[in-house]
């Protein structure tokens, strides 16, 4: 690169690359820069730097027209423009109220054409696309709103964008009944002398399974069920398996749950006590987010569970003592929340959530703690695909039992 047609205000800081040793360039910029031969590029911010690949043979599709033009002869560089829907994105956040003054939506449009082909949506009729999109701008314009008020944590579009609120509920199969689980109680005082580290992630350590979608079903509860019990098994033999849900789903009708139409934890529990264990994945079959023919007796059991221990209602403590302990622990959230919908990343606190027994309508995995920005949160691990949060994560705050997190665990003891 000999820099000849690059701004001389910018192009003067340029000597020669490769060789570049950036001595002139201002301080503020020049430390951005990674690995042009010679240059020192230490801290790039990873939402730009992510376009530069390597130098020579650099492939900058995606590098800005205005900026990209500029660049001669970097061998191999291809310099198209900028890449997705952010440049439109861009232009409603930095001017919002343009959409409802001057009926600009060309954002609405680029941004839905980029989210059909990122999530291969393909849909049936002009009724169902203009519904689609109709979805799709209201939950847009909610993530923008949600996110010019600097809550902590932020949102996305994520491939939920274009559901209604009835579907997304259908998402949310937890159902609460009011009677005693069956459960042992939590004994803090095996506990109590114990030095529990400020941090605890069980993925790190190979206990947790990859983030499976459990699409438009109500089947949440049966992914907090394996979830625990994968955990479990992972901490007695070293070996983690994939469990079955849809074993859950077909077969647990008889202790009380619905299939894609909800149910809870203790009622598998029960069920995998009554019938020998829980087989997994590979044997049983994939999950299919419908419900099946059940036939659990033409597979071998895997995961015999013994017992379920329910932790101490409303106790963070308690819930902290059983993570580190028992590993994963089964737990059921308020996820009736468009915020938590379409959560990115950051820690979610959501003052309307609520943290009573009824208000719990979702079924997750919590797989550690720890502390974001003097933030005390629950690793929590869902069932909406990657795609959702942060790979499928969320940092759920524990101020206040936020969501409900410590209001109805459970962890399973093994055979």
């Amino acid at each position: 690169m000999t820099c000849t047609s690059f701004p001389a205000m910018i192009c003067k800081y340029f000597d020669d690359i490769p060789g570049m040793t950036c001595t002139s360039f201002p301080a503020m910029i020049c430390r951005y820069f990674y690995h042009i031969p010679g240059m020192r590029c230490t801290g790039f911010p990873a939402m730009i730097c992510k376009y530069f690949d390597c130098i020579p043979g650099m492939a900058c599709t995606g590098f800005p027209a205005m900026i990209c033009k500029y660049f001669d002869c970097i061998p191999g560089m291809a310099c198209t423009g900028f890449p997705g829907p952010g440049a439109a994105e861009g232009r409603a956040i930095m001017n919002p109220m343009a959409e409802y003054i001057n009926n600009d939506d060309n954002h609405i449009h680029e941004m839905f054409e980029h989210f059909k082909t990122t999530h291969k949506k393909d849909y049936k009729t002009i009724h169902e696309h203009e519904t689609r999109k109709m979805y799709f701008r209201k939950n847009v314009r909610f993530i923008h709103s949600k996110n010019r008020a600097s809550l902590g944590y932020s949102l996305a579009v994520n491939h939920l964008a274009d559901k209604s609120e009835k579907e997304l509920k259908i998402m949310r199969g937890y159902r609460h009944s009011h009677v005693y689980n069956g459960g042992l109680a939590f004994n803090k005082a095996l506990y109590k002398n114990q030095v529990r580290p400020d941090q605890m992630n069980w993925r790190l350590k190979g206990a947790v399974t990859p983030v499976k979608d459990q699409a438009v079903c109500g089947s949440c509860w049966s992914f907090g069920t394996a979830g625990t019990i994968e955990g479990a098994y992972f901490l007695k033999t070293g070996n983690l398996v994939r469990l079955s849900q849809q074993e859950l789903m077909d077969c647990s009708w008889g202790e009380g749950n619905n299939g894609c139409d909800g149910g809870e934890d203790f009622r598998s529990y029960q069920w995998i006590m009554k019938h020998g264990g829980l087989t997994t994945e590979e044997m049983y079959g994939p999950y299919l987010a419908v419900d099946g023919m059940c036939h659990y007796k033409n597979v071998t059991p895997v995961a015999v569970i013994k017992s379920y221990v329910n932790v101490t209602s409303g106790d963070a403590e308690a819930l902290e003592m059983a993570i580190f302990n028992n590993g994963p622990v089964s737990v059921a959230i308020d996820a009736a929340h468009l915020s938590l919908s379409f959560y990115a990343n950051g820690v979610y606190y959501e003052p309307k959530c609520g943290n009573k027994p009824d208000d719990l309508d979702h079924a997750v995995l919590a797989v550690g703690y720890g502390t974001m920005n003097g933030q005390r949160y629950w690793l929590i691990k869902n069932s909406w695909s990657t795609y959702w949060g942060n790979d499928g994560y969320v940092l759920m705050a524990q101020k206040d039992n936020n969501c409900g997190v410590t209001t109805s665990p459970t962890y399973v003891n093994l055979k």
